[in-house]
C-alpha cells in the first residue's frame, strides 16, 4: 500500500504546511506548473516525487520532468499531464490515446478547480486536486491524498490549505 499526495499548480510556492502533508505521505504526484524548481527539490529531499511540467514551466522544468507520465504504482495504471480535461472534454492532444489506451487513474492540474470524477464510459477515475500555490483565481488552495492498495484506489481525502 502506497500514501499519495497529489498536488498541481504551486506556482513557486511552497510552505511549512504543504511540507507537513509531503512527510506523511509515501510518494508525491505533481501535475504540472510547478514554477521555480525549489518547489520539486524540496519535495524530493523528503519523498520520493512523479511529476509532469505545465504550461507556465521554463525550460529547466521540461528538462527534468515529462509533458506525461504514465506508470503503475502497484496495479493501478496511472497517467499524469498538465492540461488533460476531463471526462466528456479531454483535451484533443490525449484524446485518441485515452480512448484507445485508458489508464484506471487519470490526473491533470492546469484548471485550478478540484475534481474527482468517474469516467463511466472509459472506466477511469479522473482526479485534479486543484491549486496549492497561491497564484491564480482559484480562493482556496487545495491538494488531494488517496492511498493505492494493490489495484484500490481508496481514502480519498480532500486537504484545503486556506484561502490564498
Amino acid at each position: 500500500m502506497k500514501k499519495i499526495l497529489l498536488l498541481s499548480d504551486t506556482h513557486s510556492h511552497i510552505d511549512d504546511v504543504i511540507l507537513k502533508y509531503v512527510n506523511q505521505a509515501d510518494e508525491v504526484w505533481h501535475a504540472g506548473d510547478i514554477g521555480d524548481l525549489a518547489v520539486t527539490d524540496a519535495i524530493k529531499k523528503l519523498k520520493p516525487l512523479r511529476g509532469v511540467y505545465g504550461n507556465i514551466d521554463d525550460d529547466k522544468a521540461r528538462m527534468e520532468f515529462p509533458l506525461n507520465n504514465r506508470f503503475f504504482c502497484e496495479g493501478v495504471d496511472v497517467w499524469i499531464t498538465h492540461i488533460g480535461g476531463y471526462p466528456d472534454k479531454y483535451n484533443p492532444t490525449i484524446r485518441a490515446e485515452i480512448t484507445t489506451n485508458p489508464p484506471k487513474l487519470f490526473i491533470c492540474g492546469h484548471s485550478h478547480i478540484l475534481k474527482v470524477q468517474f469516467d463511466k464510459q472509459l472506466n477511469l477515475l479522473h482526479m485534479n486536486p486543484g491549486a496549492c500555490g497561491k497564484y491564480g483565481f482559484h480562493q482556496v488552495r487545495t491538494m488531494l491524498r488517496f492511498e493505492i492498495d494493490g489495484d484500490k484506489i481508496q481514502c480519498l481525502e480532500v486537504i484545503e490549505l486556506g484561502k490564498k
